[in-house]
């Protein structure tokens, strides 16, 4: 039989939409909506694609989220097959965006298909939010299609289903009800350049930095709470030098991000770390940017539904969970949306040879499908 599913998402990943690019997966998707009714507007800004798609218009309004574009495949010659040549085999597809997340794009749209199909009468307000700028900084992916929702139209998205790969070691053992925040740092620490022979004459910005940069490492933020866990900092990057061992360098640069709970916000975060280098006298600049806050929606009907229709699925009991990077959840959220994240296996996901079990796939449709019946019928 004709595997809808697996076919859409092989189409997908065919098309080499390495971030922002779309490489006309929108179209694809939009023809297959359109197709069941669905009004299609595209909100695109700058060389970013982005879609909103709406039909029905009873309430309440049932949305389905995610994004085309995908990371870098890095280098080619590492993978075992063509990342942009979707290639099965030992039970599994392979490909750039086959987990991350062609794969829950394709289910969402079969599974839709298939509820307009099964239910032609139902008139359920469904959505789709869908963009091409979700693995860069996304500045102008899904924030600019939820400003349009706010500014140009009075939809109200009760639920959202958010397609990112959130399980850990069988489809559906976990699901995300909301992310941590994203606080990223560009610190640049100002010394005085001379020759390593006459230190007295010069000032290393490394060896002023590396205190503070110790105690910012080991110092202990908070111990997170029931849904978070602590909050913690990594330094990325470290630049300084001229590339000879005989000059003390004049700069040194810095990148570090915070992982945060509820337990903190941006400012108190921004005001501790100035506090520390200031406290060991640095002579320093910083840029901050925040990739987003955390959120946290509160368990209700999606949820409840959401771990029967996996229990039912999928004989398993779904964990709930705050983990893993950010996601465009935290632009939907906001709106007041009781919002949860729900796809395949992450375990491969931003790797060579990215992969999804096939079996896998169609499961993740019917478990869609069985959510969409539960929420709207």
């Amino acid at each position: 039989m004709k595997n809808k599913v697996l076919d859409l998402t092989m189409e997908l990943i065919r098309r080499q939409s390495v971030t922002p690019e779309d490489e006309g997966c929108l179209k694809l998707i939009g023809s297959r909506l359109q197709a069941c009714g669905f009004r299609l507007t595209a909100i695109n800004v700058n060389n970013v694609r982005n879609l909103l798609a709406i039909k029905g218009s009873d309430e309440p309004c049932f949305a389905f989220a995610g994004h085309t574009d995908v990371v870098p495949p890095g280098e080619i010659a590492d993978w075992t097959s063509p990342p942009f040549e979707p290639t099965i085999r030992n039970d599994r597809l392979y490909g750039r965006g086959a987990a991350d997340m062609k794969a829950s794009l394709a289910a969402m749209v079969v599974a839709v298909e298939e509820f307009a199909s099964k239910y032609p009468d139902n008139g359920s307000k469904i959505a789709f939010l869908l963009t091409s700028d979700e693995e860069g900084i996304a500045e102008d992916g899904t924030i600019r299609i939820v400003e349009y929702i706010k500014n140009e139209t009075d939809l109200k998205i009760d639920y959202c289903v958010v397609g990112e790969p959130s399980s850990k070691d069988d489809l559906g053992d976990t699901i995300r009800i909301g992310r941590r925040g994203s606080l990223n740092a560009e610190l640049k620490v100002n010394g005085i350049e001379g020759h390593v022979a006459y230190p007295t004459e010069a000032k290393n910005p490394i060896h002023h930095a590396l205190p503070a940069l110790d105690e910012l490492a080991n110092y202990q933020w908070d111990t997170g709470n029931e849904y978070y866990p602590p909050t913690s900092l990594q330094i990325s990057n470290l630049r300084a030098g001229a590339g000879t061992e005989n000059v003390i360098p004049g700069v040194m640069e810095c990148q570090f991000n915070f992982r945060f709970s509820t337990e903190h916000s941006a400012e108190s975060l921004k005001h501790i770390t100035q506090q520390i280098f200031d406290k060991h006298s640095l002579d320093y600049e910083i840029i901050w940017r925040l990739s987003g806050n955390p959120f946290l929606t509160t368990e209700g009907k999606l949820t409840e539904s959401v771990k029967v229709a996996i229990r039912e699925s999928l004989g398993i009991e779904t964990e709930l969970s705050t983990g893993g990077g950010t996601s465009d959840g935290r632009f939907i959220a906001p709106l007041g949306t009781e919002l949860i994240e729900l796809g395949p296996l992450n375990n491969s996901i931003h790797k060579v040879n990215e992969n999804i079990v096939i079996t896998e796939i169609t499961e993740l449709k019917d478990l869609y499908l069985s959510i969409l019946e539960k929420m709207l019928r």
